[in-house]
């Protein structure tokens, strides 16, 4: 095994005159399956591609991208494990300080908006070479989108980049199928049948009945006819039963995007994670001290794709779908050996999950046979009679992990979906993660407490929360353990009004919770709830949503959860007398801030002092503030998730 090609000295020493593809990528270059740059390199390579890599190229001078020089057939190019925007910036468009998926963590190696810059910076340099965008910045921005830090509607990154074809989802089908049309010497420009793939054209004249969605002079003169097109896709996200969609833009030019790919068998699956992977980052970041993003996953393993979850607020369902793809327990144990023999491994697997860590399977029998509903969802706002609960399957292979010799302990620190938990009538999956992979804390995400909040977020009802609580905490005691649920919250999504933002308060009062982190919702491209902040209305009915959209008003719901912390007095005082609940100001055991500032900036009520759920172990289900690309929250410490999928 060796890392691929990243200089002409590499590629003399395997021989090569020329790569087939060179793959520019935002990130710094990690060979690890967790970043989707390696997932699809290594495809393209198992297919017998030669392919280099551009990592992080200066998009200030044309000859970095020249590095490699002209490649046979094409470039590639990704933005990166998360979108360039949101790996820059706050929910309060401040530069973030770090990069995780930088040498050393420096700031600045990549450009805003990095696929339409690269894609720019290869036109100049290359004018007739094909481009092919992929990733989840390009995925997720594949037809017109709201960019939140423009504040305006932006056209299909396909057009603004110069580039020919767009790959969206999970690439290992298509980007082979593409890549075979063009070593058979099939022009790009003709390459329009794959699935999963966005491309431009002149004519409709070939189509066989397209949905047409509304133009873009339509959206631009009317937000609403947005809400409509992203209701259109939503409903066209299943690879069963979705149609070739294509939006107009002016002087004749047509963005065509084609149905999702298919699902990958469980034998594809397992095939695409046993490629060989060098498992970290290329030496040459050895002297920056590394990449810091691969900490957080380099001894994780992906068990699954796709979420039925369907979170409003979460792009996973426009990136990955909805059907289940997992691995089998053979090839998840094969990487847990193969770990153990990593002279850094300390016998602790990190995380062991995906998009959803408890989903094992698909959601009913008939999604892998005509695919997802279009009307209706799997778990919200109730569970539909037709889905199949068990975690029968995963507890046998949790307990097939931690019996592999070096291998001491194993957390989930993806996320749990509870209420699907609390409808399985067997808990013993509850009980094996309160036994065996929580370590004090178990960090789980019921995101807000008022069931009009949500409603809109397509969350379960604060009832199951609740329920999961108290059988986690049962079966704690019963194992000897002192160990709590500590709840990921969100501010300001759309629904959640003043009044609903003081609820939140007071659950965190009631539970004796000083929150240090919260995510303060962030419009992220292709989300429901992003439509609803951009156009006031709900794609799915249609119906005006209240959102709080003022970086004010957004701040004193964030300021309310965190109301012990000193800093926060004037906008606590502020919000509480905005939704007319000046009894929680005063001196009774109910109330959140005193009358008056306090003087001292640490300890008593107003200091940092832990709450009830707050021990020592490091935390699960989120772990720490690990970055959540696609679900509309601030970027914190580290990368969510795996499988390429994010790329």
């Amino acid at each position: 095994m060796s890392f691929l090609p990243v200089c002409k000295a590499d590629m003399e020493e395997r021989g090569w005159d020329q790569c087939d593809f060179v793959y520019v990528c935002g990130d710094a270059y990690v060979d690890h399956s967790s970043f989707g740059m390696a997932i699809i390199t290594r495809t393209l390579e198992a297919h017998g591609f030669k392919v280099g890599v551009i990592a992080q190229p200066d998009w200030r001078d044309e000859e970095s991208i020249a590095l490699l020089g002209e490649p046979r057939l094409g470039f590639m190019v990704s933005a990166g494990n998360m979108d360039s925007m949101v790996n820059h910036y706050t929910v309060a468009k401040r530069r973030r300080e770090r990069d995780f998926y930088s040498p050393g963590g420096e700031m600045g190696l990549r450009p805003d908006h990095a696929t339409v810059v690269y894609g720019n910076l290869i036109r100049r340099r290359f004018k007739h070479v094909p481009i092919i965008l992929g990733g989840i910045e390009a995925s997720l921005r594949r037809l017109a989108h709201y960019d939140y830090w423009s504040n305006s509607l932006k056209r299909s990154v396909l057009l603004d980049s110069g580039a020919d074809l767009l790959l969206y989802g999970m690439g290992e089908h298509s980007v082979v199928e593409v890549a075979e049309a063009l070593d058979a010497g099939l022009p790009i420009d003709q390459v329009t049948w794959v699935r999963g793939s966005v491309w431009k054209s002149r004519t409709l004249d070939f189509l066989d009945e397209p949905t047409m969605l509304p133009t873009w002079e339509e959206m631009q003169a009317d937000k609403l006819n947005y809400a409509r097109s992203f209701a259109v896709q939503e409903k066209n996200l299943d690879p069963f039963s979705a149609h070739t969609l294509v939006e107009e833009y002016p002087h004749g030019v047509y963005v065509v995007q084609n149905p999702p790919v298919m699902p990958l068998s469980t034998e594809e699956m397992d095939a695409t994670y046993e490629l060989p992977y060098e498992r970290t980052y290329h030496p040459m970041y050895e002297a920056a001290g590394g990449v810091p993003a691969i900490r957080e996953v380099k001894f994780s393993i992906a068990n699954n794709r796709g979420c039925l979850g369907q979170c409003s607020f979460c792009a996973l369902n426009f990136h990955q779908g909805r059907i289940i793809q997992s691995r089998s327990h053979e090839s998840i144990l094969a990487e847990a050996r193969l770990m153990t023999e990593d002279p850094e491994f300390k016998g602790i697997i990190s995380d062991i999950g995906g998009p959803t860590a408890n989903f094992r399977i698909p959601a009913c029998e008939k999604q892998l046979k005509r695919g997802a509903c279009t009307n209706r969802r799997c778990l919200s706002p109730k569970p539909c009679p037709n889905l199949r609960v068990t975690h029968e399957d995963l507890v046998q292979l949790l307990r097939e992990l931690r019996a592999v010799p070096g291998v001491r302990r194993v957390f989930i620190r993806s996320g749990i979906r509870f209420d699907y938990a609390m409808l399985d009538p067997d808990h013993t999956f509850i009980k094996e993660i309160a036994e065996h992979h929580t370590s004090g804390q178990l960090r789980l995400a019921p995101e807000h407490i008022s069931d009009a909040v949500l409603s809109v977020m397509g969350k379960p009802s604060n009832e199951s929360y609740q329920g999961f609580c108290k059988e986690f905490e049962r079966f704690s005691r019963e194992a000897g353990k002192e160990q709590y649920v500590l709840p990921y919250l969100m501010s300001s999504h759309p629904g959640s009004t003043m009044a609903e933002a003081v609820k939140l308060a007071e659950f965190c009062r009631d539970l004796g919770y000083n929150p240090e982190q919260v995510s303060d919702f962030y419009p992220t491209p292709s989300t429901v709830s992003t439509v609803i902040y951009y156009t006031g209305v709900d794609p799915r009915t249609m119906k005006k949503v209240y959102c709080p959209t003022n970086p004010h008003e957004k701040a004193m719901q964030r300021a309310l959860i965190q109301y012990r912390n000193p800093k926060n007095y004037d906008l606590v005082v502020e919000a509480l007398r905005r939704a007319h609940r000046e009894d929680l100001i005063g001196y009774g055991p109910k109330c959140l801030v005193r009358p008056t500032r306090p003087k001292a900036t640490g300890g008593g009520e107003h200091g940092r002092g832990r709450g009830k759920g707050a021990g020592k172990g490091r935390g699960n289900g989120h772990g720490k503030g690990g970055r959540r690309q696609a679900s509309g929250r601030p970027a914190g410490k580290g990368p969510r998730g795996k499988g390429g999928k994010r790329g």
